[in-house]
Formats: structure tokens, C-alpha cells, sequence
């Protein structure tokens, strides 16, 4: 089946025909890697205190990671926070779509040659369709996952903070070794030996009811799903540990799941053919689903203003 591929997208300031948005094949992203990028995604929201009708989540905070991004690679993005967040409103409505992901994307265009080239940067905004991301039904039945072969970079080697292009050959790395495998998923583990992340996903184990994550040192990527994870289980009184924690605790967690804007909360009912807790998403990861999923349809009141209207 043919990929079905949006009618517009946004390019260097301006909303085009997406068959029209290219990219020279000499651009420094291209050989190297130069790119820093956000996955977002739109909601249809509905219930007291909400928005009503789309609204794009923690859009100000992934547009500011952006930038973050872009700071540590030296990447000049020409243009302001709030700029981007309004081509991203822009982009959802040309397509005329409500519930979306977002993938805005800066990276080194065509300039110089070399690896330090000075180049101008190229700024893009795409909006789809997309559903769950680790594939349908997996939400609620959870998926089979590995600890992959490949562990993750090592400190002060290339930064894990940055969500940047090249960081993303790791994550290339897990996933297909995972698939080949016949797993829904990988795990990687940090050059420490302890557990890091999914290929882009963070974890949480759950252990008598507390939540256990490994720490931002772990070479992963600080994620705002994570954040939300970590703001919503303290706020109904679920303990939260960030620590470091070795591979053999995945088999004898009660609960486990991974995170992301992509993947949303998805379960993770077995580690290397080892069945988590009884096999199946337990009350924990249930009980955020909910509080998740419920700021988009009222049950989870949006103290935090973690909505941002995709109107107005």
C-alpha cells in the first residue's frame, strides 16, 4: 500500500504543496546528520475546561526543546518560538486535520562542504494522520520487547539531551534488530551496562505500586511524555524514583511501559520472551492511560496548560 502523504506542508516560512518542499541533495543534514527535530501531536479535546476542537499538546514546550536542540549543535533557526508555534496551528489547518502529529525539523541546507561549513539553516513543518505508533490494538493488549545488542553512546560522546537527526541511527539500530527479531520493540541499554530507553521510546518499572525510571544520565532523551508521566503520578499520589537500574529488573518488574509523543503510554507485557508481572498491562499503567488520555476528553483536569488551542 502507497504511502498517503498530506497536501501541504510548511517550508522556510511559508505553507506549500508538499510535493514542492525539497531539499538539495549536497545539504550538510543530508551527509551529516545536522538536524534537530520534535515529534507533536494534535488531540481532539472535548469535555469541561478544555479547549474544544484541536488542540495541539505541550506545543510551547517541544517548540523551546527545539531551540534547545539547535543550541548545543550551534544550528541558527531563523526564526522565534512563537513564530513556529503558529506555522505548526497553520499547517494542521491547511491540511484540515484535528487529530495529528507534528514533525517540525531544522537542520544545515546547502552551504559549505565541510563538517564545521557554515551553511543556512532550512526550517519544516509536516502534519498527518498517524495512529498508535508501535501499531494498532497495541495500547491496550501492550507488545513483546528485547533488549537489543546495540547499547546506547557513551557520555560526552554525542549528547543524548539533543533530539537531533544523527542521534537516531541508535534508535534505527534497536528498532530493526527488534523487528527482525520478531519483537514489537527494543530496549537499549547504556554503555554502563544499565538500562537506558526503548529505540525512541523512555521506560518506566513499576515495583509495589511506585513508579521507577532511570535517570536523564542514562543517555536518553529527557522526554515530555516522560515529564507528564512523572507531573500526573505525583499528583494522584503515585512515587516516583528516577535511579539507575540493571537489565535484570525488566524480568522481575510487576508493570512496564514505554513512552513517547509517538508511542504515547504503551504497555510492555514481555521482556526477551520473560512475561511481565502476570503478562499483561497492570493497574498502574492503566490508571495513567487514563489520567493521559483524560486531558483530552475532561476525565484529567489541564492544570498545567499542557493544551494549546490549534484556534486561536
Amino acid at each position: 500500500m502507497s504511502q498517503q502523504y498530506p497536501e501541504q506542508i510548511w517550508q522556510n516560512g511559508r505553507i506549500k504543496p508538499w510535493a514542492d518542499a525539497t531539499v538539495h541533495v549536497m545539504s550538510h543534514a543530508l551527509h551529516y546528520g545536522s538536524s534537530v527535530f520534535e515529534g507533536i501531536r494534535s488531540y481532539e479535546t472535548s469535555g469541561a475546561g478544555k479547549p474544544d476542537g484541536a488542540a495541539i499538546f505541550r506545543l510551547t514546550d517541544h517548540i523551546k526543546r527545539l531551540f534547545a536542540s539547535a543550541k548545543i549543535y550551534d544550528i541558527v533557526i531563523p526564526y522565534t518560538v512563537d513564530e513556529l508555534s503558529a506555522a505548526c496551528r497553520d499547517v494542521i489547518k491547511a491540511n484540515g486535520l484535528r487529530k495529528a502529529y507534528l514533525r517540525p525539523i531544522a537542520f544545515r541546507g546547502l552551504g559549505g562542504f565541510g563538517l564545521s561549513a557554515e551553511t543556512p539553516t532550512d526550517v519544516a513543518i509536516a502534519a498527518w494522520q498517524m495512529g498508535p505508533y508501535l501499531g494498532a490494538g497495541v495500547l491496550e493488549a501492550g507488545i513483546d520487547a528485547c533488549v537489543s545488542s546495540w547499547q546506547r553512546f557513551a557520555p560526552n560522546t554525542i549528547p543524548a539531551g539533543a533530539k537531533a537527526g544523527g542521534n537516531y541511527l541508535s534508535g534505527q539500530l534497536v528498532a530493526r534488530e527488534a523487528r527482525r527479531l520478531g519483537f514489537g520493540e527494543g530496549i537499549a541499554l547504556a554503555s554502563t551496562g544499565l538500562l537506558s530507553e526503548g529505540a525512541g521510546e523512555n521506560l518506566f518499572l513499576v515495583f509495589e505500586g511506585a513508579l521507577h525510571t532511570p535517570p536523564v544520565s542514562a543517555a536518553l532523551l529527557n522526554g515530555i511524555t516522560r515529564n507528564t508521566i512523572i507531573t500526573l503520578a505525583r499528583t494522584v499520589g503515585i512515587d516516583v524514583i528516577e535511579r539507575d537500574i540493571p537489565r535484570e529488573y525488566l524480568y522481575l518488574c510487576d508493570e512496564l511501559f514505554m513512552c513517547g509523543t509517538a508511542a504515547e503510554i504503551t504497555p510492555i507485557r514481555s521482556v526477551d520472551g520473560k512475561p511481565v508481572g502476570v503478562g499483561k498491562p497492570g493497574p498502574v499503567t492503566n490508571r495513567l492511560q487514563d489520567l493521559f488520555f483524560g486531558l483530552f476528553n475532561g476525565r484529567t483536569e489541564d492544570r498545567w496548560g499542557w493544551l494549546e488551542p490549534v484556534e486561536g
